[in-house]
């Protein structure tokens, strides 16, 4: 949708309400619910302002202490929050409303440097010095409940009832059970202007996926952050409840596989060539870099104490720091073939805030670019069994790789880094502090 087709909307009654949608470092859409006339005569030229507060804060947008850029000694002011009208769209769920997505700057101008929208885009204008550009497809797997959130929360997130009972993994009857949801989800992104692919069941009681046809890397993320808060809202609709979380029990986890190829605006594939395995030279040493940097990079791909669960031996979730081809023991895939060559990241779980996790890898390709770096043999069978590097156990590991890396440094800047190393150590607190079921479980009578 263009602004004057959404002008025409609004004088014909059809739409009231616009909202204006920001990502927080959990990629989260954060944002305020305009009336349409107010964002026509003021915010679209003008922008709208939002605290500070959106980026300095925990999962229960509670106030934390470390954070340079928003604090009470700062008096946690605004920044602007600046419409991105490319990415106007309807909300087919929502009755008479659209959404765009919006950039953070200063009232000077100047981006919000943690922003995670803004430090992707620093990294796409590193390709596009190189006159490249990225595609991105994410993978994004959840598992549906016929609780909803509301009986979740009052049950401690207990004893639900998973919408499949056992595994439905690419049947057509299983899925058919949840078809209903599925259908109204796959329609509404449709609505909204994606290009939905296909839908598929998953390996855990209830899990399933839809998949979304690849895009410029910006828009697949935009994509990506409206489609998780849109399922949400159509599943709390239907009295059901989906999750994202990477390991929401102790069967296999939600994974949001990453797929990242290079192009050049007139769509020439750069990965692509005539060497092994139909890589081109910057194809090879795109994905060594991946390899040299994913273990200091892991912290953008796995940013939740939760999300480090997933990573088990045969669970289809990696541990190797290894490529392969075709390869899903591995943590970096190779697929496609020609134009369609790409590299498929298997690390990020559905709890991933894709922009930070598509900036980490386009950093760690152009690292590998820039410094020449050789691709090792491709791995052939399970990189489980390997003695090859680990992705981190924990996220405290993955802070210390995270805040001793160089490589963060020089491309993300100092703030950055000081930034996510503080939302990690909040995490971290939290966690620390926190009496889990398995303490009561091990303790209570027995200790």
């Amino acid at each position: 949708m263009d602004l004057g087709e959404l002008r025409d909307e609004v004088a014909a009654g059809r739409i009231d309400t616009v909202l204006l949608a920001v990502a927080d470092m959990q990629g989260r859409l954060q944002g305020k619910r305009l009336s349409a006339r107010y964002f026509l005569e003021e915010v679209a030229e003008h922008a709208a302002e939002g605290c500070s507060y959106l980026l300095a804060v925990d999962v229960d947008m509670n106030t934390v202490d470390g954070y340079a850029m928003s604090s009470w000694d700062r008096g946690y002011g605004d920044f602007v929050m600046r419409p991105d009208l490319s990415t106007l769209r309807r909300v087919p769920w929502q009755e008479g409303t659209a959404m765009l997505m919006a950039d953070l700057v200063w009232e000077d101008g100047t981006d919000v440097a943690a922003s995670p929208r803004q430090i992707l885009r620093g990294q796409l204008a590193r390709l596009a010095e190189r006159g490249w550009l990225a595609c991105a497809g994410t993978e994004l797997e959840f598992v549906v409940y016929n609780d909803t959130y509301e009986e979740a929360w009052r049950r401690g997130y207990r004893d639900l009832t998973p919408a499949n009972l056992y595994n439905v993994d690419y049947s057509l009857l299983g899925t058919a059970r949840v078809e209903p949801l599925l259908r109204r989800i796959r329609l509404g992104m449709e609505g909204a202007g994606m290009y939905v692919e296909s839908a598929k069941g998953e390996c855990n009681l209830g899990q399933h996926e839809i998949a979304f046809r690849f895009a410029e890397a910006l828009t697949s993320c935009d994509n990506h952050s409206v489609y998780k808060n849109g399922a949400k809202e159509i599943a709390a609709q239907e009295g059901m409840s989906i999750t994202f979380m990477a390991k929401p029990n102790q069967r296999e986890g939600n994974s949001c596989h990453i797929h990242l190829s290079l192009r050049t605006p007139g769509g020439e594939p750069v990965m692509a060539g005539d060497g092994p395995h139909g890589l081109s030279e910057t194809g090879r040493r795109f994905i060594a870099g991946q390899l040299a940097c994913l273990r200091e990079l892991t912290l953008l791909h796995a940013p939740n104490v939760n999300s480090y669960k997933r990573y088990v031996p045969g669970s289809f979730a990696p541990t190797a720091v290894k490529w392969g081809v075709d390869n899903r023991t591995c943590a970096m895939r190779l697929v496609g073939h020609g134009p369609s060559l790409r590299i498929e990241n298997r690390v990020p779980g559905g709890d991933v805030n894709p922009y930070l996790a598509v900036a980490a890898m386009v950093a760690a390709g152009l690292y590998g670019i820039e410094n020449g770096l050789e691709l090792e043999e491709a791995f052939t069978g399970n990189a489980y069994a390997s003695d090859a590097g680990t992705v981190p156990h924990t996220l405290r590991d993955a802070l210390e790789l995270w805040e001793g890396s160089e490589v963060a440094r020089e491309t993300f800047g100092e703030d950055v880094v000081a930034h996510y190393a503080n939302n990690a150590r909040v995490e971290l607190a939290a966690f620390d502090a926190a009496v889990t079921d398995w303490e009561l479980t091990r303790g209570f009578e027995r200790m």
